[in-house]
């Protein structure tokens, strides 16, 4: 069950990858907390999301 929409998964790509970066930049173990926005970006789920039954996907269309 996806939760993560389009827009989301974009967002969190690009600040996944941001964090890492400024990780590496930065010289700081930190920077692996951007490896949780890129696996949820790339698995389209956020548990964190459940709790308050948030989902960004788009409404689905019934059949």
């Amino acid at each position: 069950m996806k939760n993560v929409g389009s827009l989301d998964r974009i967002l969190r790509l690009v600040a996944g990858l941001g964090i890492l970066a400024a990780g590496l930049v930065l010289k700081s173990w930190w920077g692996l907390a951007g490896l949780v926005p890129l696996l949820t970006a790339a698995i389209g789920f956020c548990p964190a999301y459940l709790p308050f039954g948030l989902s960004t996907c788009g409404k689905k269309p019934q059949a």
